[in-house]
């Protein structure tokens, strides 16, 4: 018997590589018949030196964070997926990624972009991505490639 998902979050924060997640996600949610969930954490201690989680940012953050899901949305309806949900949390990326939405959503398939980040600030805060591989309770696959497994084009400085 094929391994089937029920169940595929995608982690969605507007960057590029989160859209080559998207897609594939996409793919995968419908070729198994599955559900989206698009999540996008908010990372609450960018805010930790303003005023303590200054109210005024987090619902700025907040509505960022819908409009950004909004638009994952539609494009999954126009691709033709119609089962499609949405989370948005606040706290550590990391651990929100790889713990609370999969066990609290029953996610058996989590997808999620390549780090973005350099050299210098994987040394020091790790990637989302690296954390969610080892700590998820589920399959995890990160996605490098397009649609056409071709690596996206390197922005020069």
């Amino acid at each position: 018997m094929l391994q089937q998902y029920k169940k595929i979050m995608v982690a969605v924060d507007g960057s590029a590589e989160a859209e080559l997640a998207f897609k594939k996600a996409v793919n995968v949610a419908m070729r198994n018949n599955g559900e989206l969930l698009l999540a996008h954490v908010i990372d609450t201690r960018s805010f930790q030196t303003v005023s303590s989680f200054d109210g005024m940012l987090a619902e700025q953050a907040t509505e960022m964070a819908k409009e950004t899901l909004a638009g994952y949305k539609e494009n999954a309806k126009k691709a033709g997926l119609n089962n499609v949900t949405t989370v948005i949390e606040y706290g550590s990326p990391k651990q929100i990624i790889a713990k609370e939405i999969p066990e609290d959503n029953s996610v058996d398939l989590i997808m999620l972009g390549a780090t973005g980040l350099n050299a210098v600030e994987r040394l020091f805060i790790g990637s989302v991505s690296e954390y969610v591989i080892r700590n998820a309770a589920c399959d995890v696959l990160v996605v490098r490639t397009d649609l056409e497994n071709n690596l996206p084009e390197k922005k020069k400085n």
